[in-house]
């Protein structure tokens, strides 16, 4: 166990706290979930731009985007560990003192997120096809989906970088420089998607090579930033393939748990899609809506991430737990809120959203179990970035399993029932509050509290 970070001398050119503010307390919470905010807000709303834009083509074209969207998110989402172990442990290296070991860590996982991501785009490129007629699409919502899969793969490099790389930064407690570069790709992917969709007329197409550009740019300037920082600490930037393999195995449980998570989502996807082009369509406008206002509460599940690292890195377990309690309350508060919001404003943005009647009526629809749902999502981003924060991957990832094993059979039992698109949603809310209660009943214990970096 380490010294209480009070006691223990910061390393040169560690990150001093803010005159003022303890680590852990609202103040501090803030000024590391508010960048967090913007950055994770900016995601969404671009994909909800995009999707808008496709939808503009057609229920055939959104839905083959739908479900090439679901199959990369999948893929995307089984390297999450690039950002939340890096994440992890760089506050906790930083919590003890060591901002250059922190460094040392991120370019290693810089070097492992080029490396997957390559990988990824290979893969991604050659099972296309089968991955697509596998979701059930059909005709020409499967050659739409085989297209902008392809395309993407090429992208995978460049955001599996960022991925790492936005990971470190969040540890480094540079949040702001992640919203910098977030709000200006994703920008820049809006006006190259307009530009290809509708100027180039290249279909969905231009929407994917947007994309694709705009994602490696994003991943070579996250790359740019981590080296000028590991300059400034003397870290050489010549990656070790021995803590690359090391990162890759600790970061297993963080896939396990992902892989877990996504299998529902796709089984949910699958489900969808047997309800035909126009429930499918509707349901990835859902979606987009759904991860628009839940991601907004996961800023605070960042810097939970963040807070609790550096905290138990210094030794601080009370204090740890403190924090825990805090953005728990937070984030059932602003999920109630995100929830009012998208009921209330809908006649705002159903409108701008499809041109299909049959489309937005179907979209209108799920508003309610989507909004109903936000502050139970808010509850379950928050615990399981605690756990994810304290390293407790072993544990997430045996909840993920017991998560999948309860909530799949319900989504397959979808296609054979009449049921309606919203009871897609529904079968998603059942999946969230098995989550809640996996997470919560380890929040409550000690097991997950280990100090030290």
């Amino acid at each position: 166990m380490t010294a209480p970070a009070a006691l223990r001398p910061r390393s040169a050119g560690a990150p001093p706290p803010p005159t003022g503010v303890r680590v852990g307390s609202p103040a501090d919470i803030a000024r590391l979930a508010l960048p967090a905010l913007g950055a994770l807000l900016a995601e969404p709303a671009f994909v909800l731009a995009d999707n808008a834009m496709v939808g503009h083509l057609g229920a055939q074209p959104l839905a083959g985007v739908a479900v090439a969207g679901n199959l990369l998110g999948a893929l995307v989402n089984c390297c999450v560990f690039l950002a939340y172990a890096t994440t992890a442990t760089a506050a906790r290296r930083v919590g003890a003192g060591d901002e250059a070991g922190a460094v040392r860590a991120g370019v290693d996982g810089l070097a492992l997120g080029l490396f997957l991501g390559a990988l990824l785009g290979v893969v991604t490129w050659a099972v296309a096809p089968p991955g697509v007629h596998a979701m059930g699409a059909t005709g020409a919502v499967a050659h739409n989906a085989v297209l902008y899969l392809r395309i993407s793969a090429a992208g995978l490099p460049g955001v599996l970088v960022a991925t790492a790389a936005a990971g470190v930064l969040r540890g480094l407690r540079r949040s702001g420089t992640t919203l910098a570069v977030v709000a200006v790709g994703f920008a820049a992917n809006a006006l190259l998607n307009a530009l290809l969709l509708f100027a180039f007329r290249l279909g969905v197409a231009g929407s994917a090579l947007g994309t694709v550009i705009a994602q490696t740019a994003m991943g070579a300037v996250y790359a740019v930033i981590v080296a000028r920082r590991a300059r400034r600490h003397r870290v050489s930037l010549v990656p070790r393939p021995a803590e690359m393999l090391r990162a890759a195995a600790s970061g297993l449980p963080l896939v396990v748990r992902t892989v877990t998570m996504r299998a529902v989502i796709v089984a949910l996807a699958a489900g969808a899609t047997a309800l035909g082009a126009v429930p499918l369509a509707a349901y990835q406008l859902g979606f987009s809506l759904w991860m628009f206002a839940a991601l907004a509460l996961d800023a605070v599940a960042v810097a939970a991430q963040t807070v609790v690292g550096g905290l138990l890195g210094a030794g601080e377990a009370r204090r740890a737990r403190a924090a825990m309690r805090k953005m728990v309350l937070w984030s059932l508060a602003g999920g109630a809120l995100c929830g009012a919001v998208l009921l209330v404003a809908q006649p705002l943005y159903l409108p701008l959203l499809a041109a299909d009647p049959g489309v937005r009526d179907a979209l209108s629809h799920s508003l309610l179990p989507i909004a109903l749902l936000q502050p139970l999502a808010g509850a379950v981003y928050i615990l399981d970035g605690v756990l994810i924060g304290a390293g407790d991957g072993r544990y997430l990832a045996a909840a993920g399993a017991g998560t999948a094993l309860l909530s799949i059979p319900a989504a397959l039992l979808l296609p054979g029932t009449a049921a309606a698109l919203t009871g897609v949603w529904c079968v998603f809310g059942f999946f969230l509050l098995v989550r809640l209660v996996f997470l919560a009943a380890r929040a409550r214990g000690d097991a997950w509290i280990r100090l030290g970096s």
